[in-house]
């Protein structure tokens, strides 16, 4: 006789009790191979626990998906079109605040699209659960990583390096076929964001303004991205779009913040003309570069120069570089530089 794992139930149960509603006892039955006397008892644990919901009487119950709810469901990523598994297996089996669930699809898709573009994996699995107070989606992918990815593409040295790359936004490795804004805006959407890879990882929490911080590793191959999102969070998709276009339209990705912190080790200076250069890389796609200090407690003149002086002048496409939480004698020194 089978062994029911309640852990398992919670995985499949909601999108089984929305379509065999009035038989869902039945549907569980055939699905596992347990007795019914084991289904009704599982199926009164999960009632309790709030994973479902039960009307009628004794003989003709009726079933549907409680105040938690999950989804779980594993894709071959060869010729995967992200926008089928949330329409058909996800959207329908969640109740979700309308501009929570425009945030979620957003993320959603372009995740599973970036697992299945970028990973050279061969699966992805998605996880999306509800629960009274949150949404939270998993995307794990069994490909090469995404730091190693952005390493190999960009001859970047490790993974903090491909980490302070991927936070400026606007980095992808298929620019033929990307624009780089969909990991980026996916992270900004969320009030807990980790992402994963290799044994290496790094989150973002929106309460922070620190921006990323280093992270507890899962010990897996590939990629792994969870974020959840407060139901009754004030944040829209627009608005979070529009945070990142200097005109605040939303429609051009013209702005970027870079959290020096991931250069730097924490408490140490920023000294030489190599690191200003690795924070340089790129900002002549943007029109406003914001270089957050917070962290770092000194700089070199080396890093001043290159940074405020050397880079502006060699074709830094006329990009406003604004530093931000700086103390004064870091100010000074950019001040310095700026006057030559």
């Amino acid at each position: 006789m089978a062994r029911l794992d309640f852990d398992h139930f919670t995985q499949w149960i909601t999108a089984a009790a929305r379509e065999h509603s009035h038989q869902l006892a039945d549907h569980v039955v055939e699905r596992t191979g347990a007795s019914r006397r084991a289904v009704q008892s599982m199926l009164r644990r999960l009632v309790e626990a709030g994973w479902l919901h039960r009307d009628g009487g004794f003989s003709r119950p009726v079933y549907g998906p409680g105040k938690l709810r999950q989804v779980v469901k594993s894709y071959p990523l060869h010729g995967l079109q992200e926008d089928i598994p949330w329409q058909r297996d996800f959207a329908p089996n969640f109740e979700l605040p309308p501009h929570v669930a425009r945030m979620v699809q957003h993320a959603f898709t372009e995740l599973l699209n970036n697992a299945a573009d970028h990973s050279e994996g061969t699966s992805v699995t998605v996880s999306l659960r509800q629960t009274p107070t949150h949404v939270q989606l998993l995307v794990s992918d069994d490909g090469c990583g995404v730091f190693e990815k952005i390493r190999g593409t960009y001859d970047i040295p490790d993974a903090p390096l491909a980490m302070l790359e991927l936070s400026k936004g606007r980095l992808t490795t298929a620019p033929q076929a990307h624009t780089g804004r969909g990991l980026f805006f996916s992270s900004q959407l969320a009030d807990v964001f980790d992402l994963h890879a290799n044994g290496t990882a790094f989150q973002r929490r929106a309460w922070d303004s620190s921006g990323w911080r280093p992270g507890k590793a899962l010990p897996r191959q590939g990629t792994s991205i969870y974020m959840a999102i407060a139901l009754d969070t004030t944040r829209t998709l627009d608005q979070v779009l529009g945070a990142w276009s200097v005109d605040g339209s939303g429609i051009a990705f013209d702005r970027t913040v870079i959290s020096l912190r991931l250069l730097a080790g924490p408490g140490q200076a920023l000294d030489s003309r190599a690191q200003a250069r690795r924070v340089a890389a790129r900002l002549e796609r943007f029109k406003r570069a914001e270089i957050d200090f917070d962290g770092v407690p000194d700089i070199g003149h080396a890093f001043a120069d290159e940074l405020f002086r050397v880079f502006p002048a060699q074709g830094g496409g006329g990009v406003d570089l604004v530093p931000v939480n700086a103390n004064r004698r870091i100010l000074a020194l950019i001040a310095n530089a700026k006057a030559g």
